[in-house]
C-alpha cells in the first residue's frame, strides 16, 4: 500500500475522493450480481441482502473501520459503523422520494424484513449495554462483541425460516410488489457471476482502506474530530454503493432489494463493531468511546424503529407523496449532523 501519511493535503483529498467514486461504481455492479444470484439460489433478495449483498457493499466500510481501530483511533472505527448504518437508513427515505406510485414501505411488505429489522435493534443496544457497563475484557475483546456475532447468526437463520415459513402475511393490496416480479436475467454463468463479484469485492476492499487512512488523516491535518469525520466523512462514502443501488432498485420497481438490501446490509454493518473490538488491542473498543458515539449508537435504534413501524403501519401516503416514516428518518439524520459538525 501507498504511503497515505506522506501525501499533502490536496493529494489526500483527491484521493479520498477517487476511492469513493470507485467504491460507488464497483459497488453498484456488486449489487446488481447480488440481486441476481438471490434470483437464481431462491434465497431472496431479503436474506441475500444481509449476506452476500450486506458483506459485498459493505466491505470498504468493515476495512475502514478495522485499520482505524487498529491504528488507535477507536472513535473513528466506530462512529465509522454507525454512521453507516444512520446513513444507509436515511436512504431508503430519499429512495422512498424516487417512488412515486405509493410509499415505499406500503408497497414492498416482507416479513422477513420485519424480523431483520428486529434484529438490528437488538445489534444496536447491546453496543449501548457494553458502553453503561464495568470495563472488562478477554484477550482485549469485549464480551459483547462475539455476543453480537451470535445475534446475528440467528438473526439470519431465523429470517430463513419465516421465507420458509411465514406465520405473518402481509396484506395484498394493488400497490404491493414481490419478489416474482423483479427478476433481473443474466447471461452470464452463475459461476462467472460469483467470480466477477469476488474480483469486484477485492477491488472495494483495498478502496475501503484507503478511505479509511485518508479519513484519518485527515482528521489531524483540519482538525475535525473523529467522530465527525466517522459519522459523516467515511460512513458516507463507504456508503455510497447503497445509496445507488438502492434508488436504482427503486426506479426499476425492485422494491424488495432496496428495503431488504439496505435492513440486511445494515445488520452485517454492526459486527463492524465486533472487528473493531478485535482489532483495538488497548483494551475495550467500547469503553473507549465518547459520548457522541453513543449518540448515534442511540440514533440508529431510534431510526430503525421508525423505519419498522412504517413496515408495519404500510400508510398508502404522507406528506409530498412519501410516508411519516420517510419524514422522520431524513430530518432526524440532517439534524444530528447539523448537531455534529456544529459540536466540531
Amino acid at each position: 500500500m501507498p504511503d497515505i501519511a506522506g501525501l499533502g493535503t490536496q493529494a489526500l483529498l483527491i484521493t479520498f475522493a477517487g476511492a469513493a467514486i470507485v467504491i460507488a461504481l464497483f459497488g453498484t455492479q456488486m449489487a446488481r450480481i447480488a440481486d441476481i444470484l438471490a434470483d437464481r439460489t431462491g434465497l431472496g433478495e431479503a436474506l441475500v441482502g444481509a449476506v452476500l449483498l450486506g458483506a459485498g457493499t459493505s466491505i470498504s466500510g468493515i476495512v475502514t473501520s478495522i485499520s482505524t481501530a487498529a491504528n488507535g483511533a477507536p472513535e473513528l472505527a466506530a462512529s465509522n459503523a454507525l454512521g453507516g448504518i444512520a446513513a444507509q437508513t436515511m436512504f431508503l427515505a430519499l429512495a422512498d422520494v424516487f417512488y412515486r406510485k405509493v410509499n415505499l414501505e406500503h408497497a414492498a411488505a416482507s416479513a422477513v424484513n420485519l424480523g431483520q429489522a428486529t434484529i438490528l435493534i437488538i445489534l444496536t443496544v447491546l453496543p449501548i449495554m457494553a458502553v453503561m457497563t464495568p470495563e472488562f475484557s478477554i484477550w482485549a475483546i469485549h464480551p459483547v462483541s462475539p455476543v453480537l456475532v451470535a445475534v446475528y447468526l440467528i438473526g439470519l437463520h431465523n429470517a430463513h425460516r419465516i421465507k420458509l415459513e411465514p406465520m405473518w402475511q402481509p396484506r395484498q393490496t394493488e400497490h404491493t410488489r414481490c419478489e416474482d416480479e423483479e427478476e433481473e436475467q443474466d447471461a452470464r454463468s452463475t459461476f462467472m457471476l460469483a467470480s466477477s463479484f469476488g474480483g469486484l469485492l477485492l477491488v472495494v476492499g483495498i478502496c475501503g482502506y484507503v478511505v479509511g487512512e485518508s479519513g484519518l488523516e485527515l482528521s489531524g491535518r483540519l482538525g475535525i474530530s473523529q467522530g465527525v469525520v466517522g459519522a459523516l466523512g467515511t460512513a458516507v462514502v463507504t456508503s455510497l454503493p447503497e445509496l445507488v443501488t438502492t434508488i436504482a432498485a427503486v426506479r426499476q420497481g425492485a422494491l424488495q432489494l432496496a428495503i431488504g438490501g439496505i435492513i440486511g446490509g445494515n445488520m452485517f454493518d454492526a459486527l463492524f463493531l465486533s472487528a473493531s473490538d478485535i482489532a483495538y488491542r488497548e483494551g475495550s473498543l467500547y469503553h473507549a468511546l465518547s459520548d457522541r458515539v453513543v449518540f448515534w449508537m442511540a440514533l440508529v435504534g431510534l431510526m430503525t424503529a421508525i423505519l419498522l413501524m412504517g413496515l408495519l403501519r404500510r400508510e398508502r401516503q404522507g406528506p409530498a407523496g412519501i410516508g411519516w416514516e420517510s419524514v422522520l428518518l431524513i430530518s432526524l439524520w440532517l439534524g444530528a449532523a447539523t448537531m455534529q459538525i456544529a459540536l466540531g
